[in-house]
């Protein structure tokens, strides 16, 4: 575990399999969907993919982990489905486990079983409690754009149940959808207000700040307490990469890994900006990355 004064975790940590891309790399959707990636990079980070970049392996994560004084990351597979008309996702639940075996205590699992409503609630809900209970899950994602409705689709409520029966925190996409084929209305932060008021125990973590909605959805989180949310990529080019890796994980590469170690190496207020300070901020906005592990059951106590 690194030596630091402050408990820092990753989350939304992408790792994708090699040989899948390779197999889905003649569809239509596949050139589009990096189009879309590349000009999300480009916004971000003012760099585009045409440079050399780390694997997306648990292997290089754990270099810029180690370097950027790191705790533990959560680890997540990335579907996109519907790149390929729903044939294979780019990595799987048992994907990500064989990649983060070999790092106990540093990486656990953020599953994801979806898309929830496409594949079967029957499916989707067997797949999360036997993650959660066989393959130690700490978080789980509900990614709604890949999807055949909203977040606050009623479809969903029985797997949302689940969650809370088994006291696991969904992390969600919230905002716009950033890469296509896939529509931003799914989550849109106010899909969250109906999920929430029926299920007040169910605790959810909104990535990325709902951007461009964030406001509402800061609104939202100060009406409902078990909704937390985490700052990414809401802050324009430049910092804004190097925020998202301190606060919400690995939805990208960072553009720079030694400055992204930088952010997270400032002192006081700095680094409370960098998400290194455990504990919930004061306000509704409980972005804190310390108070996520303490959602998912690791890191300090409160």
């Amino acid at each position: 575990m690194a030596s630091n004064d402050h408990f820092v975790c990753l989350s939304e940590c992408h790792f994708m399999n090699p040989g899948t891309l390779a197999e889905i790399a003649y569809y239509p959707n596949t050139q589009r969907w990096w189009d879309s990636v590349d000009g999300v990079m480009r916004a971000w980070s003012g760099r585009d993919l045409s440079g050399e970049w780390p694997h997306p392996l648990a292997s290089e994560l754990i270099k810029y982990m180690d370097e950027a004084g790191v705790d533990v990351c959560f680890a997540l597979r990335e579907g996109m489905m519907d790149i390929s008309g729903h044939t294979v996702a780019m990595s799987t639940n048992a994907f990500m486990m064989q990649q983060i075996e070999p790092y106990p205590e540093r990486m656990y699992l953020e599953a994801m079983v979806g898309p929830i409503i496409r594949r079967g609630l029957e499916h989707a809900i067997w797949e999360l409690e036997y993650l959660v209970k066989e393959g130690n899950a700490k978080l789980c994602k509900v990614y709604a754009p890949e999807d055949d409705g909203p977040l606050d689709d009623k479809r969903l409520w029985p797997f949302y149940e689940k969650a809370c029966e088994l006291d696991i925190a969904l992390t969600m996409h919230t905002g716009m959808s950033y890469v296509v084929p896939q529509p931003n209305y799914r989550t849109h932060p106010n899909t969250l207000d109906r999920v929430l008021l029926d299920f007040p125990d169910l605790k959810i973590i909104a990535y990325h700040m709902g951007w461009p909605h964030t406001e509402e959805l800061i609104g939202l989180a100060g009406k409902h307490q078990n909704l937390h949310l985490s700052q990414q990529d809401r802050d324009g080019p430049g910092p804004a990469l190097r925020r998202h890796e301190a606060r919400g994980g690995l939805g990208a590469q960072p553009a720079d890994p030694g400055r992204a170690a930088e952010e997270l190496r400032l002192p006081g207020d700095h680094r409370r900006d960098a998400g290194g300070i455990p504990g919930p901020e004061p306000g509704a906005a409980r972005q804190d990355r310390a108070h996520q592990a303490r959602l998912a059951g690791r890191g300090p106590s409160a």
